[in-house]
């Protein structure tokens, strides 16, 4: 059976053509030309998603979010925006939606988007089984829409059901906890434990008890037995944090144990059967840490049967407004403030820093600037950011209107008309310098 679409569109052309490109692609399409319209259609048809301008005669999208709400009704909602009104989708889909595009509509994009949200809100309503001491990360993190953050979790989505152990390589700050729990979340093994072990935390001496055990006795200060972190994970999933920090002698430990999934407590005469399926972490390079001899190669391979790379926030400039958002949003709940966003050159400024401490940092940053902000906007001084260095102390933000188009001018003659260079020299992503050079008329 087709899946069937909502437009909301008072561009009548616009919305006749959608209707019949749509339907050309084996969707069931209704049409709407207001709020009040959409209401109706919605009383009156089974509905899978709504794709909804943001501004309508009657008033704007955001209005079908609080009817949905009001009648219980779970659908997926995408909005459609001007370039000038991003910040009010972003606020729609803090509101809501799944998810916005920018006209002009690029009919590649859009039809990747609604098939995406149809399908994720498919899954969602799925019951998911989860045990009690299981981890529910869904409110604690934002996966981001950049293509680079897409096509990791599209990794994810892939290995996750298999039992191979996963290596997830990326700088501090960037995630890669929060996606060693989605794994265990989408695995066959998600009604079990997901236990988690900050490698660079264990002393030396301790690092056997903590994975392995110990019984009442067994070395000074074990005045009780203890379960390792082994048999906690029994059935499930064991995320090793930093595991290139592992002393050598634990190393030849713990790669016995993956191989025989047998442990044996500290100080224990019999050993114990283990099925856990371990996830791995690491912000350095670990064949540079062969190398050097103070990793072993065949504990690297055991670990590394496929192997995820965490992109740095840097490089995923489309998502930074959107995890700001979402850290402002819980930041204004645990703070006790109510605002409303960030205004126009924070937002610049926040797209063009080089964030070398990545999520982590921004969601300090974020946080500061929540508790510190005078007004109902986060602004450049609440923003605090330190001074960039290396090749981003070049990044010039596109604060001044007046000269925006000379800079553009300039950013591109001084990158040999690359844009992606320029973009990034004026510390804006791609889209939105395309969107200004149509603004301004160059080519």
């Amino acid at each position: 059976m087709a899946n069937s679409i909502l437009i909301v569109e008072d561009d009548l052309t616009f919305a006749t053509m959608l209707k019949t490109w749509l339907g050309r692609k084996g969707f069931l399409v209704y049409t709407a030309s207001g709020v009040s319209a959409a209401c109706k259609e919605l009383e009156d048809n089974d509905i899978d998603l709504i794709l909804s301008d943001l501004r309508l005669p009657d008033g704007d999208g955001t209005a079908l979010l609080d009817w949905k709400r009001e009648k219980n009704k779970e659908l997926p909602v995408i909005i459609m925006t001007s370039y000038a009104d991003i910040q009010s989708a972003v606020n729609a889909m803090k509101n809501g939606a799944c998810d916005y595009v920018s006209k002009p509509v690029r009919p590649d994009e859009l039809l990747k988007k609604i098939e995406e949200a149809i399908k994720s809100f498919s899954a969602s309503v799925q019951p998911v089984k989860k045990a009690a001491n299981s981890v529910v990360v869904e409110n604690e993190y934002m996966e981001g829409k950049s293509e680079l953050a897409r096509q990791m979790y599209n990794y994810v989505s892939l290995v996750a059901p298999t039992p191979m152990a996963v290596l997830i390589n990326g700088a501090s700050g960037t995630g890669k906890e929060y996606v060693a729990k989605r794994i265990h979340m989408q695995s066959k093994r998600s009604d079990k434990p997901f236990v988690a072990i900050d490698c660079g935390s264990i002393p030396k001496e301790l690092a056997a008890s903590e994975f392995f055990g110990h019984v009442k006795g067994s070395f000074t200060g074990a005045i009780n037995d203890k379960v390792g972190a082994f048999v906690e994970a029994n059935g499930g999933t064991l995320f090793l944090d930093e595991v290139g920090n592992l002393g050598y002698d634990v190393q030849v430990q713990l790669l016995r144990a993956l191989q025989e999934r047998r442990i044996r407590p500290v100080g224990a005469t019999t050993e114990i059967e283990v099925d856990v399926r371990i996830v791995c972490a690491t912000n350095e390079n670990l064949l540079d840490a062969i190398a050097r001899g103070s990793f072993r190669e065949d504990l690297y391979h055991r670990i590394n049967e496929f192997t995820l790379r965490m992109p740095s926030l840097q490089e995923r400039i489309d998502d930074i407004m959107l995890f700001a958002n979402f850290f402002l949003d819980r930041a204004n709940r645990e703070l006790g403030r109510e605002l409303i966003g960030f205004d126009a050159e924070a937002t610049m400024l926040l797209q063009g820093y080089s964030w070398p401490g990545n999520l982590r940092q921004l969601k300090n940053v974020v946080n500061r600037a929540t508790l510190l902000a005078q007004g109902n906007f986060i602004t450049v001084a609440d923003l605090d950011l330190p001074a960039m260095v290396g090749e981003n102390a070049n990044v010039q933000p596109l604060y001044d209107k007046d000269d925006e188009k000379k800079r553009i001018i300039d950013a591109l003659k001084h990158t040999g008309n690359n844009k992606s260079k320029a973009a990034a020299l004026l510390g804006i992503d791609r889209k939105t310098l395309y969107n200004k050079l149509k603004l301004y008329g160059v080519e």
